[in-house]
């Protein structure tokens, strides 16, 4: 199973973890369609929050598997509104409802400071998790008092204190287009092994640097060996490299397919390969903290 260490208990009950606590761990999950940024969202939240971190999950990805992932009832999950299709909070931070057609007049920096105590839930592991969601009107584009709201619920949670952030994201770049990322100090960049997954990836990760976010981690999901690994490497070294944070390789785990979506079970049943990768990458990811990492797997 894929459970922290008793030194990582005991260091975090020592209260030898606040720098990482605070400001910096803000991280956006991001790359091609179908790669398992989800899955890995969901696993890295409930292990910081097994290690004693404060945890807020951002699902901005409109088809809204996260809670799923994360182990939200089902029930409750089929019934989040995300926020970008909550006209009446649309309508109340920004002064126009979603959809009234061209021309609209509305705030676009809403004061949302509200957000996460008024519409944020708790998942499994205490988990605070908060559905986003995304503009998918057709035409709709940039300028709408939705892209308004969602632009300042991103800019108000990357100043939350004392908290790990994880955001979810959509494929492809638009969370990047539109800043939703801005204020993220660290980018997952998700691939499987296949070229087209390596290529978006790499511009993936361009675009993080362009944006200002300091640490960018390249993570191969799915990877049947090593050499797979060693392949989307040497894809991104043919397209001129890219100086990655870290880099890391993920294998196949036949018990995900078995148990998805919830992730529940990878982290509290039996141990499986996949499980020391993962480990390793959320070192990576709190590499700030050096003592974090002295009984790293």
């Amino acid at each position: 199973m894929c459970n922290t260490c008793p030194e990582h208990s005991h260091r975090h009950e020592a209260g030898l973890t606040s720098r990482a606590h605070g400001d910096d761990f803000r991280v956006v999950v991001t790359g091609k369609g179908g790669v398992g940024k989800t899955t890995l969202t969901a696993l890295l939240a409930r292990m910081l929050a097994r290690r004693h971190y404060r945890v807020l999950a951002l699902d901005a990805d409109p088809q809204m598997n996260l809670p799923y992932a994360l182990g939200t009832p089902f029930e409750q999950a089929r019934q989040l509104v995300p926020l970008s299709e909550n006209a009446d909070y649309v309508e109340e931070k920004t002064g126009a409802r979603p959809g009234d057609g061209w021309g609209l007049f509305f705030r676009l920096n809403p004061d949302v400071d509200d957000v996460v105590d008024r519409f944020g839930i708790r998942a499994p592991d205490e988990v605070r998790l908060l559905v986003m969601g995304n503009t998918v009107q057709p035409a709709a584009g940039c300028l709408c008092p939705e892209n308004s709201l969602l632009a300042a619920v991103a800019n108000a949670v990357s100043l939350r204190r004392n908290e790990a952030i994880l955001m979810d994201t959509q494929a492809g770049f638009e969370h990047f287009g539109r800043a939703l990322a801005k204020g993220f100090r660290h980018a997952v960049v998700v691939s499987d092994p296949s070229f087209n997954g390596v290529q978006v990836a790499l511009q993936t990760a361009r675009l993080a640097r362009e944006l200002g976010i300091a640490h960018i981690h390249f993570v191969v999901n799915r990877a049947r060996s090593e050499a797979d690994f060693a392949r989307a490497l040497a894809r991104i070294d043919d397209q001129g490299g890219f100086h990655f944070t870290s880099r890391h390789w993920l294998p196949e785990d036949r018990l995900l397919p078995e148990i998805e979506p919830d992730v529940g079970e990878l982290l509290d049943g039996r141990p499986t390969p996949f499980c020391i990768p993962l480990d390793r990458l959320l070192d990576a990811l709190l590499a700030e903290e050096p003592e974090l990492l002295q009984c790293a797997s």
